[in-house]
């Protein structure tokens, strides 16, 4: 008896610390100033700032990141880092510091640590020109329109997503692995489950969709929770087009 009540307590602290937020999880991102909300909150529309904006997620067979218009993330608050291009839109991810930085295949030892113990991580910036399905020919590509005026929420989500330096900017570490953008040093630590998809889901929720933790943690649950939220894929990977609407 003595036994079974030890190991059941042991399952119920297993399944209280997987399912806590801070564990699955980034720690929550600071609520965005008033002052942003305010600004991003408009009475009327115009052509040049239009009453939502489109949004992408992308994804490999394992990986996967966001895209999202640059202009309305610098509205929304975002602090872009030094000497960041002008462009058309922003694709981020995030993941281990090591992984992205060396831009080869880990070692076995490097795999454990990477996903078993807690360590460094970066956020991937790459700054995008032309339309999406160009520049990700090989990736999967979902879309949906949000409310513009949820871009202070994922400007915060971002920010918080990479480190400052003594400047205000985000610390850059390296470049990217492609595309001519940077690597930031992110304060959180990488491990499993807090994963690349699992930082998607969250960036996903910072636009104001309902997304599960646990449901984000494998690419292809991650690509369930946002279609059932309502994105559309456009792209399939193979380089057909599923959908045309301004991709």
């Amino acid at each position: 008896m003595k036994t079974l009540g030890i190991r059941s307590l042991f399952i119920t602290l297993t399944a209280a610390t997987v399912s806590s937020c801070n564990f699955v999880t980034l720690p929550p991102a600071p609520e965005p100033p008033p002052e942003l909300i305010r600004k991003n909150t408009v009475a009327e529309y115009t052509p040049e700032r239009p009453p939502e904006v489109q949004v992408w997620m992308i994804a490999d067979k394992l990986h996967s990141g966001m895209i999202f218009p640059y202009q309305w993330l610098v509205d929304s608050g975002f602090i872009p880092p030094k000497d960041f291009p002008d462009c058309k839109y922003v694709t981020f991810s995030w993941g281990d510091e090591m992984a992205y930085v060396n831009q080869r295949w880990l070692s076995v030892p490097e795999v454990v640590k990477a996903i078993f113990l807690p360590s460094g991580s970066v956020m991937e910036c790459i700054p995008i020109h032309w339309r999406v399905a160009e520049v990700s020919p090989n990736q999967h590509i979902w879309m949906k329109s949000i409310p513009r005026e949820q871009g202070p929420y994922v400007a915060a989500f971002l920010n918080h997503s990479s480190a400052s330096g003594p400047d205000g900017t985000p610390v850059i570490v390296g470049e990217s692995s492609w595309g001519g953008g940077v690597l930031l040093k992110s304060p959180h630590s990488y491990y499993f489950p807090r994963i690349c998809n699992v930082w998607t889901g969250q960036s996903l929720a910072s636009c104001g969709f309902n997304i599960n933790p646990l449901m984000s943690i494998h690419r292809d649950l991650l690509a369930i929770e946002a279609e059932r939220n309502g994105f559309a894929e456009i792209w399939d990977g193979s380089g057909n087009q599923k959908l045309v609407k301004n991709q």
